[in-house]
């Protein structure tokens, strides 16, 4: 489960009621504190509702919150999305002032989820301080070169190949090869391989543990330039051309970034859960379940569920393996 700094409301009704008490406590520090100043520098006022000024960062926020668009992305104030968020916003905004005119923020059971929804707010508040300081272009940096240096970086081949239905068929394609004929047109005129035919047989660089045993078995030692086969595939008998062998090329940075982020991210996020908790007094007041005589037991094999780790949207990431990176 999410850690509920990291938890996020998945449904539109959802984020209506989180948006909904977070404008009810708004609505009410707004009340007390009289004029309204931009709360981000550069902010724009793009609406009033009642008075009350609804700025250009409350219609992105709400925008993230939806998923619309990503934390830190731009949204046009003139585009289509933007004004049907700010209509959201608005009916939000109405929804609240109503809900403090009916005192239902009074009520007991709304006291504890506006406190809730408070917590909820402060925990992201401070996530995103502490991801913020410490993911930046250098720990990005840091890690990919660290990554680059513990990569094993495998051969690459890059091949061409016309798959036939019969060996016989294979080797008179092979005859016409060392006559001159072109790989390329015999690919596009004879090969079965809908997939590579009409590129002229192009496969593109691989490494060979990726492709099936027949290949890897016959070209592990092949020479550029060479022809082999045939030999069978599924599906018939391949001719493979090698037309070269490289070093695998390492991923770019840029490539990397978003996992490399996720990594850091948890990273942060779990050290800091860590060191709260250690210094927290936490008492769990329910009891661990007990056996009962005749209920089905998990196998002695089956996986151990993962300890409850934060997470946004995606499971905890592992560290960008050596050969991911290589790729």
């Amino acid at each position: 489960m999410a850690h509920p700094a990291f938890r996020r409301v998945p449904h539109a009704l959802g984020a209506v009621a989180v948006m909904l008490v977070a404008s009810i406590m708004l609505a009410a520090c707004t009340s007390q504190t009289g004029a309204e100043r931009p709360p981000e520098p550069g902010d724009a006022a793009v609406a009033k509702v009642d008075g009350k000024t609804v700025w250009t960062s409350d219609v992105k926020r709400e925008a993230v919150a939806q998923g619309l668009i990503g934390e830190g992305e731009p949204l046009d104030a003139s585009s289509d999305l933007f004004r049907r968020v700010l209509d959201e916003v608005v009916d939000q905004k109405l929804l609240a002032t109503e809900a403090l005119k009916r005192k239902l923020d009074k009520d007991p059971i709304a006291q504890k989820r506006l406190a809730a929804a408070r917590e909820r707010i402060l925990g992201d508040m401070l996530v995103e301080s502490v991801v913020s300081d410490a993911v930046n272009d250098n720990a990005i940096r840091g890690l990919y070169q660290e990554q680059l240096k513990l990569a094993k970086q495998s051969e690459e081949i890059r091949a061409r190949q016309i798959v036939v239905a019969t060996q016989v068929d294979a080797e008179a394609i092979k005859k016409l090869l060392t006559t001159g004929a072109s790989f390329e047109a015999l690919a596009m005129e004879r090969s079965t391989d809908a997939a590579t035919r009409f590129n002229g047989g192009d496969l593109g660089y691989f490494t060979t543990d990726v492709m099936p045993e027949a290949y890897e078995a016959n070209l592990k030692t092949a020479k550029t330039g060479e022809v082999v086969g045939p030999f069978a595939v599924d599906g018939g008998f391949a001719v493979v051309k090698v037309e070269d062998r490289r070093l695998e090329q390492p991923i770019t940075l840029e490539s990397a970034r978003p996992q490399i982020v996720r990594f850091l991210t948890y990273d942060q996020v779990r050290d800091l859960l860590e060191k709260l908790r250690s210094r927290a007094k936490i008492q769990t007041l329910i009891r661990a379940p007990q056996d009962v005589p005749g209920q089905p037991k998990e196998p002695a094999d089956a996986p151990k569920a993962a300890p409850a780790a934060p997470a946004a949207a995606t499971p905890a990431p592992k560290a960008p393996p050596a050969k991911a990176a290589a790729k």
